[in-house]
């Protein structure tokens, strides 16, 4: 017999050696409302299928959770591979990007009317889940595995793999169809019961059991645009962008993708010029670590070369006195809220500029956790244009009592499109994470571990706070770089491996690390101090 402690239920209990986790979990007598998926065994993401043969400390997860909705959306994944398979062998589907709660999809090169096979493939999985076929996960030789890959045409996987410097590699079964996931799966089929699709664009979206469904059409357009400059520069797969660092060329394509920023800033700025009304006041907003900042300092350059006078105020400078702060239902300082905005007397003032008057711009002191005065005077001259920076810009309630004819609005967020493979994307939130592990350590001394740990935390209140305004923008500005995991890779691998088995970021931190071993390392030797990268990596020529 085994000992095991359950996390769940604090408590402990014998198990015979070698039953898996759906067994220890009926030893465990967990009561949950929801269906478990899978388990932190020892701090690890395991499937229900992983088996127990010494001592285990385990947690079980559902879908509420970061790791159960994971799971859930790649065993989804594969059960939508397994049915186009049987289905439609003669097409090839692509998995692009994320989009309206699920994830948007693609036919390739299959000129056929969509939504005419949306039915026959939805009934097709729901037949698929009904049998209950169980995910298989296999450890074989990575030769092994690159030539079943090549055999079965994913080319890219192959590549990916065979540039890997893994001895062995773990190939996905499902009733006979292979495929290659980078996290663990559902035990079987049944338990992926909750799912849709529905025609979109050119394709179809595979909708997860979400409750909120946001429509983002400006969205899924920067996304297409993102697709064809991936096109233009030959790298949609990261086994595509390992060989230009294989073959030295990194610096052309760092040139290219800051060129391509350089021109989309200029492009925010010509649009504000060609208002008919005269926009005095441009509004940005985006998720943690998306660039904001640096964006904020970029746009502000393109104006001023077109003779503006911009003058940058960030909404964190109008936050309410740290007595007056709402507090979670955790009781923990709600920093996030849009009520920890003192936004009556941001009003105030921005209107008193409108009107041609000077205000004395305040600065929140983040040690003392109130507002302070300044000696900053500003009046708006002839030319001026404010730049206002924070994550509640967007909010229709922060700006509602003036006029909408002066406002542009720019959402900012690092929209990855470059993908694994066709079937494995690399989440925006990730890249956003790997960026503030990195920022964190070297401007606030974080450690990776504090990072991880807040995460949760800053996911929900973008959720809440930031994402549900994102369609109200002018404008969605993507500001990922194509060469920026490589880049940040040698940076961020060391600060995770500091993460220890004990604590609860252990699971996140080894899923990052195994994610970066996907990718050759790029060093910031050509990265000009303009970039966005330098705002997390240092070396700015701005000031922030």
């Amino acid at each position: 017999m085994i000992e095991v402690f359950c996390r769940n239920t604090d408590r402990r209990f014998l198990v015979p050696c070698g039953v898996d986790l759906k067994e220890v979990l009926r030893y465990a007598q967990v009561e949950n409302q929801d269906e478990i998926l899978g388990a932190l065994v020892n701090n690890k993401v395991q499937s229900m299928n992983y088996k127990v043969y010494t001592p285990r400390e385990i947690e079980f997860f559902d879908y509420k959770t970061s790791f159960g909705r994971r799971m859930y959306a790649i065993s989804l994944m594969f059960l939508l591979y397994k049915a186009s398979k049987d289905l439609y062998p003669q097409y090839e589907i692509s998995i692009q990007h994320s989009m309206n709660d699920g994830y948007y999809v693609e036919f390739e090169n299959a000129d056929i009317e969509v939504a005419s096979l949306l039915d026959d493939l939805r009934n097709k999985m729901r037949e698929l889940v009904s049998a209950d076929l169980r995910f298989e996960r296999e450890l074989i030789p990575t030769q092994q595995a690159v030539e079943l890959f090549k055999k079965v045409g994913m080319n890219e996987k192959a590549e990916l793999l065979s540039g890997s410097k893994r001895i062995y590699a773990n190939v996905d079964v499902l009733d006979g169809t292979v495929n290659s996931f980078f996290t663990e799966l559902v035990p079987s089929t049944s338990y992926l019961q909750n799912f849709d699709l529905y025609a979109y664009n050119k394709g179809f979206i595979l909708q997860l059991p979400t409750k909120n469904k946001r429509e983002s059409n400006k969205l899924f357009s920067v996304f297409q645009e993102h697709k064809q400059w991936l096109k233009i520069l030959n790298t949609p797969f990261v086994a595509d962008l390992n060989r230009v660092v294989a073959f030295k060329k990194e610096n052309e394509l760092i040139q290219v993708s800051e060129a391509l920023h350089e021109k989309k800033y200029a492009q925010i700025a010509d649009e504000i010029n060609k208002r008919e009304d005269r926009v005095m006041m441009v509004l940005l907003a985006g998720p943690s670590s998306s660039g904001k900042t640096t964006s904020c300092r970029r746009i502000s350059t393109q104006l001023s070369v077109l003779g503006y006078d911009p003058i940058q105020i960030s909404l964190d400078d109008y936050f309410v006195n740290r007595e007056f702060t709402p507090r979670d239902e955790k009781g923990d300082y709600d920093f996030e809220c849009f009520e920890a905005l003192d936004t009556q007397f941001f009003v105030r003032q921005m209107q008193e500029l409108i009107a041609g008057k000077e205000i004395n711009l305040p600065r929140f002191n983040f040690i003392t956790g109130q507002r302070e005065t300044t000696t900053q005077n500003l009046r708006m001259k002839e030319n001026s244009i404010l730049i206002i920076e924070g994550i509640h810009a967007l909010n229709p309630k922060l700006t509602e009592e003036i006029d909408d004819k002066y406002k542009y609005k720019v959402f900012v967020s690092a929209l990855t499109q470059v993908a694994l493979d066709k079937h494995n994307l690399i989440s925006t939130s990730d890249n956003r994470l790997i960026r503030r592990i990195v920022r964190d350590n070297n401007y606030r001394g974080y450690s990776a571990e504090d990072t991880i740990m807040r995460w949760d935390s800053v996911r929900s209140g973008e959720e809440k706070h930031i994402f549900p305004y994102q369609e109200n923008a002018d404008i969605i500005f993507n500001s990922s770089l194509l060469y920026e995991i490589g880049l940040l890779k040698p940076i961020a691998e060391p600060l995770l491996m500091e993460v220890g088995q004990n604590s609860p970021a252990y699971a996140e931190a080894k899923r990052l690390q195994t994610f970066l071993a996907n990718f050759k390392s790029i060093h910031s030797n050509f990265i000009p101090p303009t970039s966005i990268m330098r705002e997390f990596l240092g070396g700015s020529s701005f000031k922030y």
